[in-house]
């Protein structure tokens, strides 16, 4: 009797994973109270089982050769948009508003903005990321090309079909995992020993199965939506030059040149100025010393001559 209970309950299992043999779940799901050993068992089974049915949905989702079955009848892609806008500085900023008071008008979610301001050295710029329906996907293109010069508009996608059949596998699974542990939890006469195991396992699959929900959200946003940046910049001005611009430019940067090498001339004259303090009593010594040699060799030089006849 144990044996077959625990087969009919596995069945149970496998079958909504998508397994070959379809038992009437009510059947499966009939426990007896007082084989407190079958219910332990079947928590492990269960566990088992729900971590690896999600891998088996993944695998007949890609279509194994053959004419496997998909369960995917559509594919889920994420879609993403860059566009760069050239337009007078003038306006950037006030682009940039026009932009994100037209995307509350439609189905339109604005995720980030960002303005820089003209500096010295920074010319105006902008960037804006949004996320637009797909029905209202060209309206907001549109818009966008009106605020100045589409300058640059490129477009990638990301295949996402994997990652979402996985992720509703898991909630399945999850989602049958634990109704079948209210169940048990709700049958009179279960242990104490057995409550605490399967409260413990009921937790542990709602926080699993709202991890996957949120996960699952996240999918939806990307691939249900498509994401759009946009990023504005401003128009570079050119200017004719003179012949003589090179000459106004060398004038203008000759005080810069001129103090560079002052600056370095200083620079090597305080490295040279502690060495000095060694080198120069050194080098007086050392003259001193020289002499006074080559006076000695002169001096027996001129004693040689004299000492000779005397011999």
């Amino acid at each position: 009797m144990p044996r077959k209970s625990i087969a009919l309950l596995c069945v149970a299992i496998l079958a909504n994973a998508g397994c070959a043999h379809k038992y009437p779940r009510s059947q499966a799901m009939i426990v007896d109270d007082a084989e407190t050993d079958q219910t332990r068992q079947t928590l492990g089974y269960y566990s088992v089982a729900g971590k690896s049915s999600a891998r088996n949905v993944r695998i007949a989702a890609a279509g194994g050769g053959g004419g496997g079955m998909v369960f995917a009848a559509s594919r889920y892609v994420a879609v993403h948009h860059k566009l760069e806008i050239v337009e007078p500085s003038t306006g950037l900023a006030k682009s940039i508003e026009a932009v994100v008071a037209y995307c509350g008008t439609i189905q339109c979610e604005v995720l980030s903005s960002s303005v820089t301001n003209e500096t010295a050295v920074l010319s105006p710029a902008g960037n804006l990321s949004v996320r637009v329906a797909p029905q209202d996907l060209n309206k907001f293109l549109d818009f966008v090309g009106k605020q100045g010069k589409i300058s640059q508009h490129s477009t990638e996608s990301e295949d996402k079909t994997a990652a979402v059949v996985d992720v509703e596998a898991k909630i399945k699974n999850q989602t049958d995992f634990r109704d079948s542990l209210r169940k048990m939890l709700a049958k009179p006469g279960v242990s104490v020993a057995d409550l605490l195991q399967i409260q413990e396992k009921l937790a542990e699959a709602q926080a699993e199965l709202d991890s996957e929900a949120t996960q699952r959200k996240i999918l939806a946003n990307e691939t249900e939506k498509v994401f759009v940046e946009v990023a504005f910049r401003s128009e570079q001005r050119t200017t004719s030059r003179s012949a003589f611009a090179p000459i106004g430019d060398a004038l203008r940067e000759s005080s810069g040149v001129l103090a560079d090498s002052l600056a370095a001339l200083i620079t090597a004259i305080a490295a040279i100025i502690p060495w000095l303090i060694i080198i120069v009593p050194g080098g007086w010594l050392l003259v001193r010393f020289v002499r006074k040699l080559r006076s000695k060799r002169a001096e027996r030089k001129a004693s040689s001559p004299t000492n000779s006849p005397g011999r």
